[in-house]
């Protein structure tokens, strides 16, 4: 008689933990990473393409603000239906149809003719992404524990900045095809980044797996393991009520990271849009200016790692997420403050800092309390109205610089948001730092 097979030891507990991390890891966050740095790309690449598109389109500051940030108007309308998409079809099929979209919206602004064209197409690009940053965070929860999820998701949100300051270098690089073929350059800009979206579309229905439960590439112990851990962490955040779509979406933890996340999009998006328009009042040539634009980037980058990783190792989140907010204040009131140039870049790098690091400390707060369908459409919420924060920044920015003929007040205005977003954090962010698990209880439902 064959004896009963033996539980694996802690020792081979880990291992086959670290096995499966690194599986996964290798397996999906490259695709991820370079599907969002392309994203971000097409949705940013408007800030280095209005320095000449402007002029040409005769868009005024705040005309320009205004179709910079109606993109978000369009992602938050579609934000939480196509995330409830996602968890009923698979992220692999929706994930492609998203990136496909996009890239055929955003080559489709080089034919913008005028403000109204502009706006429209804007509108309809954020319309288009609506979906791929929540529904990667949602297709995180189904492959990594909770005590990953801070650093992977710094690592996914490393694009976003980095791509920032590729965009700004290339970019600038493209606009020199000024003439060629008889199409301006800031045309070319959108035409030619738009491309890596429609190639990525095929790569991501031909290479991602959906769950864990399809995954041929982990071995059977490795598979076990992961689905083992996933289930009791989801059975643990069941046992204290599981809420439903419509409790979910209305829970007084959701609305209060929606506020959250709201004055920090503010922020970075209020910078994202005009920095490359900041930089080139200190009197830089076009290529000069996007180069010093994606400096403070690559910093806030190396920044943003840091923080998921060291958030993840002491299982905290209020305090790095405050900090962040702080740093982002502090950065943004030196740019305003400083006449100095590259005094001014350094507060900028600082700032950048701050904004990308709050995200990897912000974005595991609904796993903590949300399961399903329910953290599907929180998670849209969350972004979608947060990311009308995207709309706003831009639009006042634009408004202040029109009204003052300077970005000085506008920065401030900046900094304030980030302010109050650790304010927010400080005051009404609740954290037990004792259950291993990483479980986070604030604002206690109600």
């Amino acid at each position: 008689m064959s004896s009963p097979a033996q539980a694996p030891s802690g020792d081979q507990r880990s291992q086959i933990e670290r096995r499966t991390i690194a599986k996964i890891s290798w397996r999906l966050l490259p695709l991820v990473i370079v599907s969002y740095f392309v994203a971000y790309i097409n949705r940013t690449n408007v800030g280095i393409a209005a320095l000449t598109m402007n002029r040409d389109l005769g868009l005024s500051a705040s005309v320009f603000g205004w179709g910079a940030g109606i993109f978000f108007f369009g992602y938050f309308l579609f934000d939480v239906p196509s995330n409830l998409m996602l968890e009923r079809i698979g992220a692999r099929v929706w994930i492609s149809r998203i990136m496909l979209s996009w890239g055929l919206v955003s080559a489709a602004t080089a034919f913008a003719a005028g403000p109204t064209s502009f706006v429209v197409l804007r509108f309809l690009l954020g319309a288009a992404e609506a979906g791929f940053f929540p529904g990667i965070i949602l297709y995180f929860t189904y492959w990594y524990p909770a005590s990953y999820r801070a650093r992977v998701i710094a690592l996914f949100y490393m694009a976003a900045p980095l791509a920032n300051a590729v965009s700004a270098a290339v970019s600038g690089v493209i606009l020199k095809l000024d003439g060629l073929m008889g199409i301006a350059g800031w045309k070319w800009i959108f035409i030619v980044e738009a491309i890596p979206a429609i190639v990525l579309a095929f790569a991501v229905l031909g290479w991602m797996t959906d769950r864990p439960a399809a995954a041929a590439w982990l071995a059977g112990d490795e598979k076990q393991w992961l689905e083992e851990k996933l289930a009791a962490e989801r059975a643990a955040i069941a046992k204290k009520g599981r809420l439903s779509l419509w409790r979910a979406l209305t829970d007084s933890r959701t609305l209060v990271l929606v506020v959250i996340y709201f004055t920090l999009t503010v922020s970075s998006y209020g910078i994202v849009f005009f920095l490359p328009q900041i930089v080139k009042q200190f009197g830089f040539t076009n290529t000069k200016t996007s180069l010093l634009t994606a400096l403070p980037y690559v910093v806030g980058t190396l920044g943003m790692v840091l923080l998921g990783y060291s958030s993840d190792r002491r299982k905290e989140r209020r305090w790095h997420l405050i900090g962040a907010a702080l740093a982002a204040a502090g950065g943004l009131l030196c740019v305003g403050l400083f006449s100095n140039p590259y005094w001014a870049m350094a507060g900028m790098a600082l700032a950048t800092v701050g904004l990308w690091g709050s995200r990897p400390v912000f974005w595991p707060l609904p796993s903590a309390f949300l399961l399903g369908s329910s953290a599907a459409g929180a998670i849209g919420l969350i972004n979608g109205v947060g990311n009308l924060g995207g709309a706003a920044g831009p639009y006042v920015v634009g408004l202040i610089r029109d009204a003052t003929g300077s970005f000085t007040g506008a920065l401030y205005f900046l900094a304030g948001s980030s302010l109050l977003a650790a304010a927010i954090t400080f005051i009404f962010v609740r954290f037990d730092n004792v259950v291993p698990e990483d479980r986070i209880d604030f604002l206690k439902a109600k």
